[in-house]
């Protein structure tokens, strides 16, 4: 019997795990899908926006795989400096495949970053998905302006939050605190900026037309802005998806009034933040210098400078991974050395550690990226297992858990969740609504 970890109960994780068990000539392999929280599907249920239900339905086949009989889900296990080391998974393991994602967002580096209303649009997003850690997290949203820094799909995620009406996200299962304080929102403008073109922009074309959506409110953009950038005179040799954003762009330039509406949505190229301003510790603005194209393919400063009022900033500029100790890291990349999944160790394959996923080949790509990802880690995996399976092992990882101190929530656990929080929705007069702290999904799951 070959037996497998998998560090992360995501879709790089979940899909490898089918991977694993879809490709194996083994007889027996049994895969054990690890994650530090309590629930499964990782970003899928912590990172898609609650007014996404086609995407969140993705669930669905991702639970579908981690109810195979071959594959066992074990949440509330941390792996790491405050958990199980990459050497003890080895002594109850054969292999491990660590697929624990980009978790870190990055950073602007400018004067002003960690005043009071400035914050990463992950843990904006973490907040209103009712990830554990963001429990207590608290937002600005008292002030009428806001600036979101960014212009790819988080940003656009975070900007149709802020200006969603609670009606609307009711029906979904978005935390009831996030709920409330997104009703008693005082935001009614949100400024959308990017430090280069519409053309050079990174979110989906049906993300970007969503705003438009948004009821009673306006989606204004400068025609001068788009002016700037010379791909707006001649998109030929863009990508389809460039294309399709510059079109729904100019459509909203040509169109300035933009409709009746109470709230609007300010998309700004071609500034790049300086330095976020503050009165008595708050945020009052953020500083932006105007840039342009420098003629081969980036940008430079122009020396001119623009400030915009805001309460609110949330900066959406990408994902970052961090070392996990005991692992090797590349700090450049953000990424764990490897060949083909496995893991590299003084520039040979570590016998027995593979990777998948983010920390496999850096934040890129959108969910179903995954999937071939996976496919290629697993294949390395199932090449090595003949070796891998003569190595011994402990008989029961799950007892062997318990015995370090650990209290697995298994799958039969998870659907307890599932149940408290179909029934927390029912108190409230909603469908399913997300419990949003470790010990109400600690205690729903072993009830």
């Amino acid at each position: 019997m070959l037996r497998v970890a998998v560090v992360g109960a995501g879709p790089s994780g979940v899909y490898t795990a089918q991977a694993l068990v879809g490709q194996s000539a083994v007889p027996g392999i049994r895969v054990d899908v690890l994650d530090r929280l309590p629930c499964p599907y990782g970003l899928v249920r912590y990172g898609v926006a609650p007014d996404h239900e086609k995407i969140k339905s993705l669930q669905g086949n991702l639970r579908t795989v981690l109810e195979d009989e071959r594959i066992a889900f074990l949440g509330d296990v941390e792996v790491g400096a405050r958990g199980l080391t990459p050497a003890r998974l080895l002594e109850l393991y054969h292999a491990v495949v660590y697929c624990v994602g980009a978790a870190r967002d990055r950073r602007l580096g400018v004067p002003g970053e960690d005043l009071d209303g400035s914050f990463s649009a992950t843990g904006f997003v973490s907040w209103y998905s009712a990830h554990p850690d963001a429990v207590h997290q608290r937002f600005g949203l008292d002030r009428p302006g806001a600036v979101v820094i960014g212009a790819g799909n988080v940003a656009v995620d975070v900007t149709r939050l802020l200006l969603r009406r609670a009606e609307e996200l009711r029906p979904t299962d978005i935390p009831q605190g996030a709920l409330t304080a997104l009703a008693a929102s005082g935001v009614r403008e949100v400024h959308m900026v990017a430090r280069r073109g519409p053309a050079q922009a990174r979110f989906t074309t049906k993300e970007l037309r969503e705003l438009g959506t948004l009821p009673d409110t306006r989606v204004l953009v400068d025609p001068a802005e788009l002016a700037l950038d010379p791909a707006c005179a001649d998109p030929s040799g863009l990508p389809a998806v460039n294309r399709r954003n510059l079109d729904v762009v100019r459509g909203w330039a040509a169109d300035p009034g933009g409709g009746a509406g109470t709230r609007s949505v300010r998309l700004r190229f071609f500034l790049r933040p300086v330095e976020i301003l503050g009165a008595a510790g708050r945020v009052t603005a953020v500083r932006f210098e105007r840039t342009e194209p420098d003629g081969t393919g980036g940008i430079r400063g122009t020396g001119r400078y623009e400030e915009i009022p805001a309460g609110l900033v949330l900066r959406a500029v990408g994902y970052q991974g961090v070392p996990l100790p005991g692992l090797p890291f590349d700090p450049v990349r953000g990424t764990v050395p490897h060949v083909a999944g496995r893991v590299l160790r003084d520039g040979a394959p570590s016998p027995g550690e593979y990777v998948a996923g983010w920390i496999k080949r850096g934040p890129t790509g959108v969910i179903g990226t995954n999937r071939p990802c996976a496919k290629e880690t697993a294949a390395s995996l199932l090449a090595d297992a003949d070796f891998l399976a003569r190595r011994p092992v402990v008989p029961d990882p799950v007892e062997a858990l318990r015995k370090l101190g650990h209290e697995p929530v298994e799958w039969h656990g998870w659907l307890a969740i599932e149940r408290a929080e179909a029934a927390l929705g029912g108190t409230l007069g909603r469908g399913p609504v997300k419990i949003p702290d470790w010990s109400g999904l600690r205690g729903a799951a072993r009830r």
